[in-house]
């Protein structure tokens, strides 16, 4: 069953409709809400349609930023086990269930933007005759867009490294793009006066139970040290309510969230940030010039978060700890030696900005015009 949280656009004799498509975490679903908002600003007549999977995370994200969406039945299919049978079943499914939306609206060009969701769209875009490009976020691709690049008009990449592993004809290096209030509000905003050194956690969008439980110990023992520390933690949903319960139990206070919808705000009041090691974070972090300590998690495929996060740390502006060596006691050390040198931050901050490519939205709205032919 299609779901959809709107009536369908439909392309009149002016409308100009981009079909955006992936999602499982927001990783995916945040750089392609930035390519939407530049769609919209550069081309006259836009509208914009995402088709992601039934995870709640994915309409919640997208809703909040006010745009359309329909869904398919799909599921990933790498890790599964037996499982796997089951979701390859509704590939015919889900292809069917695309066709009928792409039908529905003839959008000008679809994007993927990695996800399972992704593939089936992207697919029945080229089947139908419709241009179609895809975003590599990471490193390493994901198996979705290792089978896409073959077929899409173009494929866009965050990291150099990714082409060596994908088969197509046309790449551009743009970078992951970075929603526009995070790099205007640093652009405005002077920074936050602060009466103690405030850590932002981000395990991503759902969240890192390792890392929280750690950080939580990492906590405990800078408090019982006399170490004065504001926290803003981000838990994701599942473990937010243990979480909760934890902080309260050890008598600390923190601005704990699941999920930060501020995160500009969020970014802006803090010192040193730790974090997973996704595509966004990084240029995230690259474009708000922040230092940080990432943790990259430890199964993503082939360790591309292991790879992302190395981006940054060659270039000396994030400390990595590997999950297998994560511990309370290891990351209070970590925190406290850039307490004491505030110095190091900023140059780690200078670095970052280093890797910064804002414009990535820009650059690949005005691809998916060539290639659609809009002037």
């Amino acid at each position: 069953m299609v779901c959809i949280s709107v009536p369908l656009p439909r392309r009149g004799r002016n409308k100009r409709i981009l079909v955006i498509t992936g999602g499982g975490t927001g990783g995916h679903l945040f750089p392609g809400i930035a390519i939407a908002r530049e769609w919209s600003r550069a081309v006259k007549d836009a509208d914009v349609l995402f088709v992601v999977g039934h995870r709640r995370i994915e309409t919640e994200i997208i809703s909040r930023y006010g745009y359309k969406t329909a869904c398919i039945d799909i599921e990933g299919i790498k890790g599964r086990g037996l499982n796997a049978v089951n979701a390859l079943l509704k590939l015919p499914v889900s292809i069917l269930q695309s066709v009928r939306i792409l039908r529905s609206v003839s959008p000008d060009v679809v994007i993927g933007m990695g996800g399972y969701s992704s593939g089936p769209v992207c697919l029945s875009a080229k089947m139908m005759g419709i241009p179609a490009a895809i975003h590599e976020q990471n490193s390493y691709p994901g198996v979705t867009n290792r089978m896409l690049a073959r077929f899409v008009d173009i494929v866009f990449l965050s990291f150099r490294d990714s082409a060596r592993y994908l088969k197509s004809g046309s790449y551009l290096l743009v970078g992951t793009p970075v929603r526009d209030e995070i790099v205007k509000y640093r652009k405005n905003q002077p920074g936050v006066k602060k009466d103690a050194f405030t850590i932002l956690v981000i395990g991503g969008s759902q969240g890192a139970r390792v890392l929280n439980i750690e950080f939580a110990n990492a906590l405990t023992l800078l408090r019982g040290m006399g170490r004065d520390v504001n926290v803003i933690h981000q838990t994701g949903q599942m473990d937010y309510e243990r979480c909760q319960m934890d902080y309260e139990t050890r008598g600390i206070k923190v601005d704990l969230s699941p999920f930060i919808t501020d995160m500009a705000s969020a970014y802006n009041a803090a010192d040193l940030v730790i974090s997973r090691a996704g595509a966004s974070s990084i240029f995230e972090l690259a474009a708000l010039h922040k230092p940080s300590v990432l943790i990259p998690y430890p199964y993503a495929a082939n360790q591309h978060q292991m790879a992302n996060a190395m981006s940054l740390s060659r270039i000396g502006a994030a400390e990595v700890i590997d999950q297998h060596d994560l511990s309370g006691s290891g990351l209070a050390r970590v925190i406290i030696k850039y307490m004491d040198n505030p110095r190091l931050l900023e140059k780690m901050g200078q670095r970052a900005g280093k890797m910064a490519r804002t414009d990535a939205a820009g650059q690949i709205v005005n691809s998916l015009k060539q290639i659609c032919s809009i002037p």
